[in-house]
Formats: structure tokens, sequence, C-alpha cells
């Protein structure tokens, strides 16, 4: 499914970005399995993108560009898993949108999951997710899972760490 072309008179992506960064929004770490088939590698990815979709049936969904290293991986994949990140780890989400290196392999603290994907330690959630349908939008791609399974309070984190204004902040919750 591809969604349907925007008008030529739309904001100018300079204005779109600086809007954008207005928006608060939690950080996560996106892993999928390697697809040894096609040379990708297991891999993960740093996104805000993440977002429910639907509690019946339940649906969530992530956007990644199609020019991500990353995209492969994912474009392969059947399973993958959706990391919260906590306040504390600020370094987690710089290593996993760092370009050129092997993530998993600087991050270190994972474990394989269900159909060999990376399943990150300490972290605040996870949810392994089916992969149910991949929608071409623009230069990314909108990627709807439906979670499998989920836990929470797997670290010391209280408090997501989100993103604003082009930086990691926590959230202050007046205590």
């Amino acid at each position: 499914m591809t969604l349907q072309a925007v008008p030529a008179d739309t904001v100018d992506a300079d204005l779109f970005r600086q809007l954008l960064r207005l928006h608060a929004a939690a950080v996560v770490v996106i892993t999928a399995p390697g697809a040894p088939a096609e040379g990708a590698p297991a891999t993960g990815f740093t996104a805000t993108s993440f977002t429910s979709v639907s509690l019946d049936p339940p649906l969530v969904s992530f956007c990644l560009a199609k020019s991500a290293s990353a995209w492969p991986a994912v474009e392969a994949a059947d399973t993958v898993a959706v990391h919260v990140l906590g306040q504390e780890q600020e370094r987690v989400a710089r290593t996993f949108s760092t370009r050129g290196i092997d993530r998993l392999a600087e991050h270190g603290a994972w474990q394989p999951g269900p159909d060999g994907v990376p399943l990150l330690d300490g972290v605040l959630a996870r949810l392994v997710c089916r992969v149910v349908e991949r929608v071409e939008a623009g230069d990314h791609t909108i990627v709807l899972a439906s979670p499998l399974t989920g836990e929470h309070g797997l670290g010391e984190a209280s408090a997501p760490l989100v993103y604003h204004s082009g930086r990691y902040v926590a959230l202050n919750h007046g205590e």
C-alpha cells in the first residue's frame, strides 16, 4: 500500500523540521533480526516515531527511512522488538542512532529473542511484535506491528527518556 501524493503547496522542509522539534516524543530502540539471505545483519535503531495505533486488535507503528542502514533488516523482518528507554539511557539512544558502527556489538547488553530478534537488557519496557504491514509514505515506510509479548520494569528507570527540541530530556514529575 502507498499513501497518496502530498499536494505541492505544502510547508517547506526546514519549517516542517522546526515545527516537529516542538513535539516531545518518547525514545525507543527498535531491533530486528538479521536477514542473512539479503546480507542484512541483526540491527537496531533509535526512533521517536513509535505510537500505539489500535487496542482491538493491538497494533503499534513506527517509521523508518528507506535509506536508513537498518532498513534492509526491518524490511525482511517478520518479528521486531520495541524497547522503551528510561531517562538514564541517553547513551543507549545515541549508540543506536550512530551511523557506521555495529550498534548491537557496541551496546553489548542484549539477548536473542523469538525469531532471533535482539532483546536489549535493562530497558523501561519491551514489546516483541509481529510485523503485519508496511506502508510506503514518502521517503519513509510506516511499519504496523502486532504485539505478541510485553514486559516492563526490566531496568531501574522510573520515567521514559524523551526527545524534545533536538535534545534528550527527562520528565520532571514535580518531585
